[in-house]
């Protein structure tokens, strides 16, 4: 992969240098001394992913994000010193597009470790954008009842993902009450601090999901580990290293596939912002059950990746603006 760099500080960028000879497939298209530097040099030369810092002079990475995904899209990794005191940032710049965070690997005794987490989280992004690897075929079958009268709002979100969750929550009101499970393409390290996050910004309470519990009414539940979220058979909630060929976790794909299989109730499945096609035939199928399926229109994307994937094979009942989504999940089901 072409791989830009974007940082002022040179001993961070030989550390990057270091850590990506590791891999012969990666090359170094280019290097950036900060975020305006970045803009220019992207809209010269797009490389695959852009390895990009946060706190910088001229121009800071999360503006940068902001200017890029607008004028020459491509995937961006979020990598800078200490990513847990930065999270706030983080989610700005993911709110902008960017796919993922890694702290910036140091040149020293702990180089080889941090290296390798780095070299992995762009192997994840280069199967997200990348094409896909052929799925299994082995999904339960959908079941047609829908008497128990529960219901459930499915949400699938990556890239620009939070602010548009943000946004989405704010406008369900304190009386919504069905259940709403989300899974957004994040690292479980920001997991938690992203439900912190959403929860000041909804009316609903937001926290992670549990092992072992069921979706809840009225309540918001967020995907909150590196392993896949399921809907099993008795109803309750877990999470599964399987299938393992899902390289980007947690898999909306795999979500959106339990509740076909296993949820009794009515359901809405939503796709937001997003690079890459999860959730695009999870989405489908839910369509197929009967359920109503919503796909975010390329207007108010971040980035128009996944919610395309899923309108080119009609996966989506409706495609609606960003503002429009809450408004219509309440006249579903408020």
């Amino acid at each position: 992969m072409r791989i830009g760099i974007v940082n002022d500080m040179p001993l961070a960028v030989e550390a990057l240098r270091r850590a990506l000879a590791l891999e012969p497939a990666h090359q170094i298209a280019w290097v950036a001394g900060n975020g305006a530097e970045a803009v220019e040099r992207c809209a010269l030369d797009v490389p695959d992913v852009v390895l990009m810092d946060l706190l910088m002079p001229v121009m800071d990475g999360v503006e940068a994000t902001r200017q890029i995904m607008a004028h020459s899209p491509c995937a961006i990794l979020i990598v800078t010193v200490d990513i847990e005191q930065n999270v706030h940032r983080v989610f700005e710049a993911m709110g902008h597009g960017a796919l993922d965070a890694v702290n910036t690997p140091a040149l020293g005794s702990d180089q080889a470790r941090e290296a390798a987490l780095l070299l992995r989280k762009i192997q994840n992004i280069g199967w997200l954008v990348g094409p896909r690897d052929k799925r299994g075929q082995g999904h339960a079958a959908a079941r047609q009842s829908l008497g128990s009268g529960q219901r459930l709002v499915a949400i699938g979100a990556s890239a620009g993902g939070p602010a548009s969750l943000a946004q989405l929550l704010k406008q369900l009101p304190e009386s919504f009450s069905a259940a709403v499970v989300l899974v957004q393409h994040v690292d479980e390290v920001f997991a938690a601090g992203m439900a912190e996050w959403l929860a000041r910004e909804s009316c609903l309470p937001v926290r992670l999901a549990r092992e072992g519990e069921p979706p809840q009414a009225g309540t918001v539940l967020l995907a909150g580990t590196n392993n896949h979220l399921r809907l099993q058979a008795d109803g309750s909630l877990a999470y599964t290293a399987e299938p393992t060929s899902f390289v980007y976790r947690p898999s909306i794909d795999v979500f959106f596939d339990s509740l076909v299989a296993h949820w009794k109730g009515d359901a809405i499945g939503v796709l937001l912002t997003g690079m890459g096609q999860d959730g695009a035939e999870g989405l489908k199928r839910m369509r197929e059950r009967g359920f109503l399926t919503i796909a975010q229109d390329q207007a108010s994307c971040a980035v128009y990746g996944m919610p395309k994937a899923a309108a080119a094979i009609g996966a989506a009942v409706e495609i609606l603006a960003l503002e429009r989504i809450a408004p219509r999940l309440v006249e579903a089901l408020g």
